[in-house]
């Protein structure tokens, strides 16, 4: 039965009315939500500090206790690093547990006993490090060794584990309830939606009109989505190769420092073997010596004793060198980029001038091509250090029977990118040393040549620092092709990197 201009209106002014109060009810009900939301989101910020604040407080105390057993054992003040650093930090983070737990009366006497024990240990830290700084080395061993500090630390390190474990249950509960809570506003909104979009059956047009503004959107997002996943993919698969690089430093550098320990430890017990004789000779008093007793004296102080130094004193020199490639590796993670506008082409025939001469002494000749990707942002005095490095080792490994030729090629790669590649026709390297040579202290080939395999590992850490890799394709005896990929603007990287 068709309708009257009357009931018409009154039913579309019921039907409004009627929208407009679902509408006020899904406000209502949206805000509620949001404080919810708010809320659970306040909480999970809260127990986030409290689990970092206590999983840096457990680091902090292995951190103490490993520099004061370092200390112990060999009296170098520089294990003590580790262990002042902990001493000045471990109150700020209980001052920042607390904080975070003020609300949280439950864990009260948990977080005092921690704060008992981590005082506890903390004061057995102290006194063993005060006993070996004032000569009381065995002293401060046998208190060490008598298993209270153990069983302090183990208690510390059960109840903060425990607490740690707590949180993260908490977390998991928070982080549930907010999807709970996102869920429910979604509901709501889809739920009024629908109703609302009911009851104005007149805005036929306009729904339309927005039904393809949101086939257009989802279309966007859908595009978007793919190129996420695909940057979240190579994000993951940055990070594990991150990690298995993190697991094969921590080999090399425990493996490479403990052979010179072990030279020292080996040649120590030489020493100890040959004071005997010496000792003999020089506490005789007026004894008549043996012939054996003097020749063994002798022989221990014009052979055994400089060689037992010798060996020493160069095993020391070389962990001195290892902890300085170290340090040179963290420091160039540790300096801030300062991303400027670079003339490549520029940068590139600067940087070759430093070898130009040696090259061209020697019959060869340095090509640099740098065609459409002459322009780009990024970090000036880490490109003059890869590309130096790179250029020094072209040199420093030529092939013997033929002139060094060297090539630069730069392009634009994809998703803004470039690519450089450095040629040479040098030594080359063997397939299976590809990957390795760009590992600390590990080098390809022959080895005539002074070095400590720290230049191609620099040149990687400072490659990853601005955002990109370097690989290389080589074949032994027939020169090596290192390709440098980096993004042609550092600061767009260090922005999405910091954000």
């Amino acid at each position: 039965m068709p309708l009257n201009t009357n009931t018409f209106a009154r039913s579309s002014l019921l039907m409004l009315l009627v929208g407009a109060a679902i509408l006020i009810g899904i406000v209502l009900s949206s805000l509620f939500q949001a404080r919810m939301t708010q809320s659970y989101f306040t909480n999970v910020i809260q127990l986030r500090n409290a689990r970092a604040a206590s999983s840096d407080m457990l680091v902090l105390l292995y951190a103490a206790e490993t520099g004061q057993r370092g200390y112990l054992l060999t009296q170098n003040r520089a294990f003590l690093a580790p262990y002042e650093q902990s001493l000045q930090e471990l109150p700020l983070r209980m001052e920042r547990l607390r904080t975070a737990l003020e609300a949280e009366t439950s864990v009260s006497d948990s977080i005092a006993r921690i704060e008992f024990l981590i005082n506890e240990k903390l004061n057995e830290l102290r006194q063993t490090v005060e006993m070996a700084e004032s000569g009381d080395v065995s002293g401060a061993v046998a208190l060490v060794r008598a298993d209270y500090g153990q069983q302090v630390m183990n208690e510390a390190r059960q109840n903060l584990q425990d607490l740690i474990r707590s949180f993260e249950t908490r977390l998991d509960a928070g982080v549930e309830e907010l999807s709970a809570s996102a869920v429910s506003m979604q509901w709501f909104a889809i739920g009024g939606g629908i109703v609302i979009i009911a009851v104005v059956g007149g805005a036929i047009l306009i729904v339309a009109q927005h039904v393809r503004e949101l086939s257009r959107a989802r279309g966007v997002v859908e595009e978007l989505n793919a190129s996420l996943e695909e940057r979240v993919e190579e994000r993951t698969e940055d990070l594990m190769q991150a990690n298995r690089e993190i697991q094969r430093y921590a080999y090399i550098v425990s493996h490479d420092l403990r052979a010179p320990l072990v030279n020292i430890m080996g040649f120590t017990s030489e020493l100890d073997a040959t004071l005997a004789a010496v000792k003999a000779y020089v506490l005789a008093d007026g004894d008549v010596l043996t012939e054996d007793q003097i020749r063994e004296a002798r022989l221990a102080v014009e052979e055994d004793l400089p060689e037992a130094i010798g060996f020493i004193r160069s095993s020391t020199k070389k962990m001195d060198g290892l902890i300085n490639a170290i340090l040179k590796i963290s420091r160039d993670g540790r300096r801030e980029l300062k991303p400027e506008s670079i003339n490549l082409s520029e940068l590139l025939e600067n940087t070759a001038a430093s070898i130009y001469h040696q090259v061209d002494e020697a019959g060869g000749e340095i090509r640099i091509a740098v065609g459409g990707a002459r322009g780009m942002v990024s970090d000036r005095f880490s490109l003059e250090q890869i590309f130096g490095n790179l250029f020094d080792n072209a040199v420093k490994y030529r092939h013997a029977d033929r002139p060094l030729h060297l090539a630069v090629r730069a392009m634009p790669a994809k998703r803004n990118g470039v690519r450089i590649e450095v040629e040479d026709n040098g030594r080359g390297i063997a397939p299976e040393d590809h990957e390795r040579v760009f590992e600390l202290f590990r080098r390809s080939g022959v080895q005539d040549r002074a070095g400590e395999g720290i230049g191609l590992a620099h040149v990687r850490s400072l490659v990853r620092n601005l955002g990109g890799e370097i690989t290389v394709t080589s074949t032994l005896g027939g020169g090596s092709t290192f390709i440098i990929r980096l993004p042609s603007d550092l600061s767009q990287f260090v922005r999405s990197s910091g954000s």
